[in-house]
């Protein structure tokens, strides 16, 4: 047996904070276009079953688009049985648009819920709703005999040991020793799979695609292949999203104009073998000479050209030797001496106020 198991798909997102509205909702649509990739890619590799572990959708006010799409998708492939556990972002949104349920379309309430996967009885699968109501009641009601495949699938942030009243939190170390052989995760965006104990694992998939850069990195779902006659249960994790989100930290100290940063910067994005189609932040790092010349907006442009978009961080900070300025006697040196006795500014701060006080002696633009 077959199954894909993903989470945090967050349907219909606005993938606003970085992007343009024209981007933003070409990436809206690349989400959504993802998630029916990916059931085509369930349909051609024999896949019987596809788990969602929770945020499906980003908000409860789903588009007719996004939710069309999916209850389309889902009844168009009645051989793929479809397991929809909601998450924190998740409401009830799109199972109360249904006029009908699909017999395939399968879901889960605030009990223990199992289902017999592929109308097998030797793989089960389980899952509950975590809430602040049943967050700490749950482990004890769940009772699995050891005989079959075991798959568990729960929504929320991990921890070893559980937190009381507090909703979304998986205390691992409840789920020990319960006959488990897949826990099914979904709420943390990246990849992960580590030992539950001595007969199973845990595993979070991440998100099917990255939509900020706090998400960057591969990102899919995984492929479980099941023997249930040899109580084998195989996992591959399966890189599958359209684009890719990189963080390009570029230590840019010594550098004195905007032409060698983007050397630099050249220099760190052709180590890194990066798709043009891919969304790149450069984040400049190091310590810069005070008199040093630096365009942000001069270095995006340089640089969007060559990827779906670029954004460009600064982080960089300032030196300044005032030896230099010792002896100066033009207005630049006066200046420099006089911020450097001031008593009223910080020792942090007076680099950048002499930065910008220079910028302004030379006219340019601050």
């Amino acid at each position: 047996m077959r199954i894909i198991h993903c989470a945090d798909l967050h349907l219909d997102s606005k993938m606003t904070s970085n992007l343009d509205r024209m981007r933003a909702k070409e990436r809206k649509a690349e989400l959504l276009g993802t998630f029916c990739r990916m059931v085509d890619y369930a349909k051609m590799h024999d896949v019987s079953a596809i788990l969602i572990a929770g945020d499906m959708f980003d908000t409860g006010s789903i588009s007719a688009l996004t939710r069309n799409t999916v209850r389309d998708t889902i009844t168009a492939n009645k051989d793929i049985d479809f397991y929809y556990l909601k998450g924190n972002h998740d409401r009830d949104s799109f199972l109360s648009s249904l006029e009908e349920v699909p017999d395939n379309l399968k879901f889960f309430d605030e009990g223990w819920t199992s289902y017999p996967m592929n109308n097998d009885a030797s793989v089960i699968l389980t899952a509950t709703e975590l809430s602040a109501k049943n967050n700490n009641l749950c482990y004890n009601a769940l009772v699995l005999d050891p005989k079959p495949v075991n798959i568990v699938m729960l929504h929320g942030q991990e921890v070893e040991t559980g937190t009381r009243d507090k909703a979304e939190i998986i205390a691992l170390r409840e789920l020990k020793n319960k006959n488990i052989d897949y826990l099914a995760l979904g709420h943390i965006h990246s990849y992960k799979q580590k030992p539950l104990d001595g007969r199973g694992v845990y595993c979070y998939p991440g998100c099917l695609e990255g939509r900020g850069f706090d998400e960057t990195g591969e990102h899919g779902f995984v492929l479980i292949d099941i023997d249930p006659i040899g109580h084998k249960v195989d996992t591959s994790f399966v890189p599958f999203a359209s684009r890719r989100l990189y963080e390009v930290n570029t230590d840019v100290t010594g550098c004195m104009t905007s032409a060698e940063i983007a050397d630099k910067i050249t220099e760190e994005i052709s180590g890194q073998d990066i798709d043009s189609r891919s969304l790149v932040k450069i984040v400049l790092k190091g310590q810069l000479d005070i008199e040093a010349e630096k365009d942000t907006d001069y270095l995006t442009k340089r640089f969007e050209d060559n990827y779906y978009f670029v954004k460009v961080e600064d982080e960089t900070g300032y030196i300044v030797d005032y030896a230099d300025y010792a002896l100066d006697a033009s207005l630049k040196g006066e200046y420099v001496r006089m911020i450097e006795a001031a008593s009223d500014i910080s020792e942090l701060d007076k680099p950048e106020v002499i930065r910008m006080g220079l910028m302004a002696i030379a006219g340019e633009q601050i």
